[in-house]
């Protein structure tokens, strides 16, 4: 199978090429290198053109033929979205249209998107189901519902095969030690609790404790980069039976806090972790857990590694290793 992988360069991004690659995939990547990093992908071809240059990628895509692409390319911080909306609206949604619009335009038929929790907004269930209300409270959410709602209307008006997926935390490395987390600024929980640990500054933040939920903190369901990878792959390999626009939450459907994290972290490194409570962030939820039923009944998504010990040693050996501040 021959994929085309935006954003390719990224954390979740990188580790899909991977997995691809051990897959006997073929993989091209396009990453405009804002955040992605080169050393994470090997043995594919790179293209460095930003989406929202449309004329650039179209010169880029003339003629080509992928049997999928998988888009994760675009911005995904929520507290910058509501600092910046206009790089939010410009980057994922014009961006995506370029992209979706390439696609119609040299017969590539099937894409996969990389969505996001953040569509639902304020749970109002204790799962997170596909029929779940979608109410973003936060630009970074609402882009990602409108390219949804992009690709549903191109399913319809133009033949496109679309599947989307709703990440809630991804977490974790792969096993190799070769790829990890790797954001600048890092924004995620679990990486930021390692590079306090590693570099000894004792500078780790926790945004809120005052939050409705057993011990005052963000409630989150992390699933490992990994097995959001596997599913990318199932996703593509349905779209080549059956026809249509599909959509999947992808978690581990099991909540933990903050402080439970923290916990995990101190006995799996043997440190003391040292923290600061700020405030909360605009546009945090307090909980957010998957109900991925319908990706494991209808795709037969088997997540690997759902154990969170598990996830967070993945992590913490890939920051032991890779460790430079």
């Amino acid at each position: 199978m021959q994929l085309l992988i935006t954003g390719g360069a990224g954390y979740i991004g990188s580790h899909m090429v991977k997995y691809a690659q051990d897959n006997n995939c073929e993989v091209v990547v396009i990453d405009n290198m804002s955040t992605g990093h080169k050393h994470s992908i090997k043995d594919c071809e790179l293209i460095n053109v930003n989406l929202v240059n449309e004329e650039g990628l179209s010169k880029c895509l003339k003629g080509r033929k992928f049997d999928g692409v998988i888009h994760f390319a675009g911005k995904s911080l929520v507290g910058e979205s509501m600092q910046s909306p206009e790089k939010y609206y410009k980057n994922n949604v014009v961006g995506s249209l370029n992209l979706v619009n390439n696609l119609i335009k040299n017969d590539i038929n099937n894409i996969v998107f990389s969505s996001t929790a953040a569509i639902f907004g304020n749970p109002v269930m204790n799962k997170i189901a596909e029929c779940h209300p979608k109410k973003p409270i936060n630009p970074y959410g609402k882009t990602k519902l409108i390219v949804e709602e992009i690709l549903k209307d191109y399913s319809l008006s133009f033949g496109l095969n679309a599947t989307c997926f709703r990440y809630f935390n991804a977490a974790g490395a792969d096993f190799s030690g070769q790829i990890g987390e790797e954001h600048e600024p890092e924004t995620h929980l679990i990486p930021n609790i390692f590079k306090s640990i590693l570099s000894n500054k004792n500078n780790l933040k926790i945004y809120g404790n005052d939050y409705d939920t057993p011990d005052g903190t963000c409630i989150r369901d992390y699933v490992h980069v990994n097995d959001l990878a596997q599913a990318h792959l199932l996703g593509l390999k349905k779209m080549t039976n059956y026809s249509g626009f599909f959509e999947y939450n992808l978690g581990n459907s099991k909540g933990f806090s903050i402080l439970n994290i923290l916990d995990e972290c101190k006995k799996i490194s043997g440190k003391e972790i040292s923290y600061e409570v700020a405030s909360r962030r605009e546009g945090d939820p307090a909980i957010l857990v998957a109900d991925s039923t319908k990706a494991i009944k209808e795709l037969g998504w088997k997540p690997k590694y759902d154990d969170i010990k598990l996830i967070l040693k993945s992590a913490w050996n890939w920051h032991k290793k890779h460790y430079s501040f």
